[in-house]
C-alpha cells in the first residue's frame, strides 16, 4: 500500500507518515521499483497501534519505547500520563470559568475584557500586595466580574486584600451574593465568617436576610460580625447577640453602641433591659457586669434608667459607681 493510500485510509497526514519514517517509529518494509514508500499489512498495524497510543497522550518517543522495548513496563508512564491529564483538565476548567466570568459581566469593548482578564490574573498571584491592586486599581465604573470577586473574598487571607474585595463587592449593589451565600454553608467557620463580612458590605435587602441566616451559626466568629452588621441596620433580631457580645466581652462596646441605636428604634426595649437585668442578677463576674452597666448607658428610656438607680446601691462599689456617674451625665445632657 503506498503513502498516499495509507494517509486517506489512516486519517494520518503523508507529512506525518514521513515524519514516522524518519524517526523510526513506522516504516514502511518495502519499495516500490520506482522508490515509493510501500506499507505491508504489519506496518499498517503497527501505525494504528502509534495513533491509540497517541491518543493516550503519549509522546511518539515514548510511543516508539512502548512498541519496541520489550521490557517496558506501562504502569509508571501511565501515572503520569493520569497526572499530567488531570492538570490540563484543571487549567482547562480554569479557562472555562475564566471565560463564564468574562461573559457573565457582559463587557462591550476589548478594553474591558482585558481589564476583567487583569484582574484575574491579578486575584490568582501570590503577592499580597499585588492581589490588592489588582482590586484598588479597577475603575468604579467598570465592568466587574463579580463572581470571582465573590470567590475571592471567600478564601482571601490578608485582611488587606479581604477588605479591598469587600469594598469592591459593595460597588457591586447585590452582585455576588450568590457565591457570598454559598459560603455561609461552608463547614469551616473561617469561610463562613469571610462570607459574613464581606455579605456585610452589601446595603442590599437580599444581604440583610442573608445576614439573618448567619446569626443563628453555631460559632460566635461568625454570628456576632452578622449582629453587628444588622443592629447597624435597625434589624431588632440581632439585640439578643449583641447582649451576648456585652456578656462575653467580644467587642463589647461596639455592640453597646449599636444595641443603644437598635433600641431607640424598637418596641422591645423594656424586654431588652430585662434580659440585661438577668443577666445581672445570674453574673457574678464584676467585670461582666460592670460591662453590663456600661452598655444600659447606651439604652434610651425610663427601664433602663430605673435599673441604673437600682445599682447605685449594688455591692460592687465599682458598678454602683459607675450606675451613679451615668445618671448624672444623663441629667446634664436633659438639663441642655
Amino acid at each position: 500500500m503506498l503513502i498516499g493510500e495509507v494517509s486517506r485510509r489512516s486519517g494520518v497526514s503523508t507529512r506525518m507518515l514521513r515524519h514516522y519514517d524518519t524517526l523510526g517509529l513506522v516504516s514502511p518494509t518495502g519499495r516500490t521499483v520506482g522508490g515509493y514508500r510501500e506499507y505491508a499489512a504489519q506496518d499498517i498495524r503497527r501505525l494504528f497501534h502509534v495513533e491509540c497510543l497517541r491518543t493516550l497522550g503519549l509522546s511518539l518517543h515514548d510511543a516508539k519505547r512502548a512498541l519496541d522495548d520489550p521490557d517496558f513496563a506501562p504502569t509508571a508512564l501511565v501515572g503520569e500520563l493520569i497526572e499530567h491529564t488531570r492538570a490540563r483538565i484543571a487549567a482547562e476548567q480554569e479557562l472555562l470559568r475564566n471565560l463564564e466570568r468574562i461573559d457573565a459581566a457582559a463587557p462591550t469593548q476589548w478594553g474591558e475584557v482585558t481589564k476583567i482578564v487583569a484582574l484575574l490574573r491579578g486575584l490568582e498571584s501570590e503577592s499580597g500586595d499585588r492581589r490588592q491592586q489588582a482590586v484598588l486599581s479597577q475603575h468604579p465604573a467598570a465592568t466587574l466580574p463579580v463572581a470571582a470577586v465573590a470567590e475571592a473574598a471567600l478564601s482571601e487571607e490578608d485582611p488587606n486584600v479581604a477588605g479591598a474585595l469587600r469594598w469592591s463587592l459593595a460597588r457591586a449593589a447585590g452582585g455576588g451574593l450568590t457565591e457570598l451565600a454559598s459560603g455561609l454553608d461552608a463547614p469551616q467557620s473561617l469561610s463562613r465568617r469571610r462570607a459574613v463580612l464581606a455579605i456585610a458590605a452589601v446595603p442590599t435587602a437580599e444581604a440583610t436576610d442573608l445576614l439573618r441566616r448567619a446569626l443563628t451559626d453555631i460559632d460566635p466568629t461568625v454570628r456576632e460580625p452578622a449582629a453587628l452588621a444588622l443592629g447597624s441596620r435597625r434589624v431588632s433580631e440581632a439585640a439578643p447577640v449583641l447582649l451576648e457580645m456585652i456578656i462575653a466581652g467580644h467587642s463589647d462596646i461596639e455592640a453597646a453602641e449599636i444595641l443603644g441605636v437598635l433600641a431607640d428604634t424598637t418596641a422591645t426595649t423594656d424586654a431588652l433591659v430585662e434580659q440585661m437585668r438577668h443577666a445581672l442578677d445570674h453574673t457574678a463576674d464584676p467585670a461582666t457586669r460592670l460591662r453590663i452597666t456600661q452598655a444600659l448607658a447606651e439604652i434610651p428610656g425610663t427601664a433602663a434608667r430605673a435599673t441604673l438607680y437600682e445599682l447605685t446601691d449594688d455591692r460592687d462599689r465599682t458598678v454602683a459607681g459607675t450606675a451613679a456617674s451615668v445618671i448624672r451625665t444623663r441629667r446634664r445632657r436633659e438639663a441642655h
